[in-house]
Formats: C-alpha cells, structure tokens, sequence
C-alpha cells in the first residue's frame, strides 16, 4: 500500500487552489489522502508574502518534523512559496526535511481533492500578477502573469456545477481584472464571467476576488449589475488614499482615481458591498499623509476593510526606500484605522436591522447556525447568527430576519 499523505494548506486561496490539485493528483496514483496526524508522508504548501506568513510557515514545518522525530511520520516535503523563495537556506537549515518545491503548474486538475467545505469552491481563473507594485514580492515569486486557458476553466466551471450541494463558487486570482491582457482581450473578465454564469446553472452565487481599482471599466460592473448568479460584492484592495504613497507603491492609479472608482461602482451597482485593504507605514508615509488614508476610510465606508502594517521584504523595491517607520508607530496606526472601521461597519450593519436578508449556511454551532450573506466572502468578512426551529445544513439558502446588529456580524432568525 502507498504512503498516506497529509496536508495543511497555509496562506491565501490560491494556495488552497493549488493544495487540492496536488492532492488530486496523487490521489489518483493512489496515494490516500489523510489526516495530517494519520499521515505517513507530511506535505506543507507554504506561505512566505510577508514576515508573519513566513513565520507561521517555519513554525509548522518545525511542528512536523517533531513529527517526525517522534516515529509518528515518515517523510516531509515543503512546497510552495517559501521554498520558491528560500530553498537554498532552507535546505541548509532544515535538514529534516526530505524534499523542498517550488512552483509548479496545478490548475484545474479534473481529480480535484476538495479541501473546502462541500458548499463552497474555490476556481483560480490566472496565475502570477500583472501589477508589479514596490512593496509585493508575489511576481518574484508565481513568476509572469499568465491567463488560464479558458476552455480549461469552463470544463472546471461544468465539473464544480455537476458537484451536489455546491452553493457558491469564488473566482480568484492574484488580480483577476488582468484576466486576458496576455492574451490582448481588453474585455476578458466580464466575457469570461457571462461565459461562467451561463455553465454555472446549479450554482447559486459566483463571487469575484481582487478587482484591481484601475482596471475595472462599465461593462465588467454591468454584468455585476446584470447577472443574478453574481454577489453585489467587490473586492477593491486600495493600500492607500495618498498620492505620493500610491506612485512609491507604483499601484498605477492615484487618489483621485480611486475616489472616482469607488464612485462609479456604487453609481452602477446599487447596493454594492465593497470590501478593501490598506496598508499602513508605507516607508515615508508621513503623519499627514496617514491622516490623508485615515480621512478617507471615514468618507469612503467601505462595508468591509482589512489594515495591514508594511511588512519590508527583501528582493522588493520599497525594501530600500528610505524613511522605514518603526514598529510601534505601524502598531498605532494599524490601531487606529481599525478604530474607524469598527464604527464605520457597526453604523452600516445596523441599517440591516429588521430587514430579511438571503444568507447561505455554513455551519451548525452549539444549536445554532453560522451563515453569511452575499456581502460577505468566506473566512475574511463578517457572519449571521442564525437562531431557527427547522433543521439546516450547510450549503442551504434562507430567508433571515436581522434582529441584532454588532460591529462586523448579525444576528437574525429564519423566517
């Protein structure tokens, strides 16, 4: 019998994407797929984006060789960024480790192995990033941006729409507003997504991940307005408000641009929740200038927003900018964006209240349920406490009556 092989997935969904297409593989050279406490062979698909995704990655490869040190595995292997990164020094360092690999190709394997719950999927639509920005070092990484065939994506579309109980299915990618430059389609997005939504028949909502604030044009937000499958949701990471920042990230785009983007989205798409992230203590952001950011997230109201603290990665190009700002000073900063979000998602979310809402079921809780609605993507964005009298399972649609609010989550019962 083959050697069981464990996983554990670290880093964003498209690692998870590539996760599941390995483990597709080699289950289907008959490698089973177990447990990682059950495993005989340890896999880690790692994260190395910034200092506290390279740290968690360590630490978890140091969990796994005490593994197996103790009798309990047999082999591990590192895969992923980190070593795509760091082989050299890896090998060097952690010697216990039987094999360290880079990137490989993955996409749409028709052996799929699911590592999400069976509502919910994950359909990477292009690899790499075509954005380059001074802080990222994701292109040195995942390599040129390249599109992923669509005939490829479409055979995957039908795969997950003949899945049962598949209730939503998010489009990913580094920057998916990207999808098709390579291929010199100036539309490929929103012809892409009309393409999906005629094939994703069983699949109730299709929602989009990373829409770069520089390239979305009328007829991507039109067929988000126009198609029913679509959650009213966009993702529209900013990093910042300020100019001067914006050109030292080279984000291709200034505040007055992403005023207007913003603008145009909710004047198009009625409604629309948009969720965004900025980062805070860019190398010479100045106090005014964090003010500038800080302002901006107050007037903007962004319905979802997460804040990060400039992590400074080597082989980037801020990495030598000057004017790096202290620790301490990010900490705050970070503070107090979070600060003016927290009021800013409590004043919306209360709005909702004794309003019904369609929320999809994620999971049952101590006799209750744990569900989202269509503003809000799994894992990163907020809940609905679900109180009901009939039974639900996850991947089931119901109406629900909002009767509490809290700063990021609701509470309501089934109608």
């Amino acid at each position: 019998m083959k050697a069981k092989i464990g996983i554990l997935s670290l880093g964003c969904p498209r690692n998870l994407v590539d996760s599941e297409n390995l483990l597709g593989r080699l289950n289907l050279k008959g490698y089973p797929v177990v447990d990682i406490n059950k495993a005989d062979v340890g896999l880690v698909n790692t994260c190395a984006f910034i200092d506290e995704a390279k740290k968690e990655s360590v630490e978890t490869i140091l969990d796994l060789i005490e593994l197996k040190k103790e009798g309990k595995l047999k082999k591990i292997l590192v895969y992923g960024c980190l070593p795509g990164r760091y082989k050299d020094s890896l090998r060097k360092e952690l010697p216990e480790v039987d094999a360290f690999i880079g990137r490989l190709s993955l996409n749409h394997n028709s052996k799929r192995f699911p590592l999400t719950p069976r509502h919910y999927a994950y359909l990477k639509i292009c690899e790499g990033c075509v954005n380059n920005c001074s802080f990222c070092i994701i292109p040195k990484i995942k390599g040129k941006f390249l599109s992923l065939g669509a005939s490829s994506i479409l055979e995957q579309v039908k795969r997950f729409n003949r899945q049962e109980g598949l209730s939503e299915l998010n489009i990913i990618g580094q920057d998916i507003t990207g999808y098709g430059l390579d291929l010199r389609r100036k539309d490929g997005l929103a012809d892409l997504l009309l393409r999906i939504t005629r094939l994703a028949k069983e699949i109730n909502w299709i929602r989009l991940l990373y829409l770069n604030p520089g390239r979305i044009n009328d007829k991507l937000l039109a067929v988000i307005r126009d198609e029913p499958k679509i959650c009213k949701y966009i993702d529209l990471p900013v990093q910042h408000i300020n100019s001067r920042i914006l050109k030292l990230m080279n984000r291709g785009i200034n505040g007055q641009g992403i005023v207007r983007a913003v603008e145009k989205i909710r004047k198009i798409i009625p409604g629309v929740a948009l969720r965004t992230s900025v980062i805070v203590g860019f190398p010479g952001e100045t106090r005014k200038e964090f003010k500038e950011l800080l302002d901006f997230i107050k007037d903007a109201r962004f319905e979802r927003l997460g804040a990060f603290t400039y992590s400074r990665e080597e082989g980037t190009r801020a990495y030598n900018f000057k004017g790096q700002v202290p620790d301490r000073l990010k900490s705050e900063r970070l503070a107090a964006v979070m600060s003016v979000q927290q009021e800013v998602s409590r004043q919306i979310n209360s709005k909702f209240l004794g309003k019904s809402l369609m929320v999809l079921v994620d999971e049952e809780e101590d006799g209750s349920y744990l569900g989202r609605t269509q503003y809000d993507a799994p894992e990163v964005d907020g809940l609905v406490y679900i109180r009901s009298k009939k039974k639900l399972h996850p991947g089931d649609f119901v109406r629900v009556r909002i009767k509490d609010t809290l700063e990021y989550d609701l509470v309501g019962e089934v109608e």
